[in-house]
């Protein structure tokens, strides 16, 4: 069923009172319709929506995501609870998700809350909706065909809703001409560097950094060599990305796996994709890892980035590795901004314009 076209609205600019949204009711009413739309379009492909804790035991341990913790009562007199009794709001639903596929749940999707402490700006928001699915028995690139897919309605049923709006001043923007280019990791440095950076050792990648012109910045490692290539990224190859309207990029480096399955190829490959529009990140998709030992390497390779950052250890022990102890089917995933992408098929150019009341307002 397709969501109703939004009722034009008397007081459609933001509402600089204290109390006020910082988005347009109209974009509120297209928020509205928008998430009722995306709902609508992956339960007509069979998925079926799913719920599950914001506050758990368990959380996903990244170097670079900070939770935000609390704790559970400690009894009756509410004394504050030890450390085994903290609980996490989930940077992601992703944990939960798979056990449920490994308890035996077919494709699933969930439309969220996630939170990551020290993460505001224009592009952030601690607080943020994120649509996350998972596709038992499909490849990654099966998933960036579904990506497309859904981006290219999602954009479609924003036009329509704007056109239809009879309070709306400014026309849709124009969608990304369709098939979306691919690229893997490699050939995008090549594209924009003339040169593959797989294959190159820290050190290598330090003098292409400085003869780009970038100067490291202080907490740089010399042997650090996923943040010399996230420096490459930044500084000279997303802002190439963002004359695109729109890129799939692909076969990252094994370091930066997270919760992907590695491929060995040589070099070998984390098999994980992001799709970016005019620049903007807006999804990441796996070809899910489903090695529970694997897993506890890598999360204790992720403590100890924490230690050597200065952050708190997480949990290492989860449910999702009993999980996938029993056995996590073979699946693919992908995690999207849900405020990025209803941003960018507004025409916005700020969360703030989408989200009623951001952090500061909060």
């Amino acid at each position: 069923m397709t969501p109703p076209v939004p009722a034009a609205v008397p007081n459609p600019a933001p509402d600089d009172r204290a109390f006020g949204p910082s988005a347009e009711l109209r974009q509120l009413r297209l928020r509205a319709g928008l998430l009722e739309f995306t709902r609508e379009f992956f339960r007509s492909r069979s998925l079926w929506e799913v719920e599950t804790p914001l506050l758990s035991r368990d959380i996903v341990v990244d170097a670079y995501l900070e939770p935000f913790v609390t704790r559970s009562d400690a009894g009756s007199d509410c004394r504050p609870a030890p450390r085994e009794h903290e609980l996490f709001l989930q940077t992601s639903p992703e944990f939960a998700m798979k056990r449920l596929l490994a308890a035996g749940a077919s494709d699933i999707f969930q439309l969220t809350r996630s939170f990551r402490r020290g993460e505001v700006g224009r592009l952030h928001n601690p607080e943020f909706t994120i649509l996350e699915w998972y596709h038992k028995g499909a490849t990654y690139h099966d998933e960036m065909t579904f990506v497309e897919d859904f981006v290219a309605a999602f954009w479609d049923e924003a036009a329509r809703l704007i056109a239809a709006h009879t309070a709306s001043t400014r026309p849709a923007p124009v969608p990304p001409a369709r098939p979306f280019p691919r690229l893997t990791y490699d050939e995008l440095f090549q594209s924009v560097l003339g040169t593959s950076v797989l294959n190159q050792s820290t050190a290598q990648l330090g003098e292409l950094a400085r003869a780009c012109g970038i100067e490291p910045p202080p907490g740089l490692a010399d042997d650090d060599h996923d943040g010399w290539l996230n420096l490459l990224l930044a500084l000279k190859v997303e802002p190439e990305l963002s004359k695109q309207r729109a890129a799939f990029v692909y076969d990252y480096p094994a370091g930066q796996a997270a919760l992907a399955r590695v491929r060995e190829s040589k070099p070998p490959v984390a098999e994980r994709f992001e799709l970016y529009l005019a620049g903007i990140e807006i999804c990441n998709g796996y070809q899910e890892l489903t090695d529970a030992d694997e897993l506890r390497r890598r999360i204790a390779v992720q403590q100890g980035l924490r230690r050597r950052e200065g952050s708190r250890p997480l949990p290492a022990e989860s449910r999702l590795l009993a999980a996938m102890d029993f056995g996590l089917p073979e699946c693919s995933g992908v995690a999207l901004g849900f405020d990025r992408l209803l941003m960018t098929a507004v025409g916005a150019t700020s969360l703030s314009e989408v989200i009623a009341f951001p952090f500061d307002r909060a």
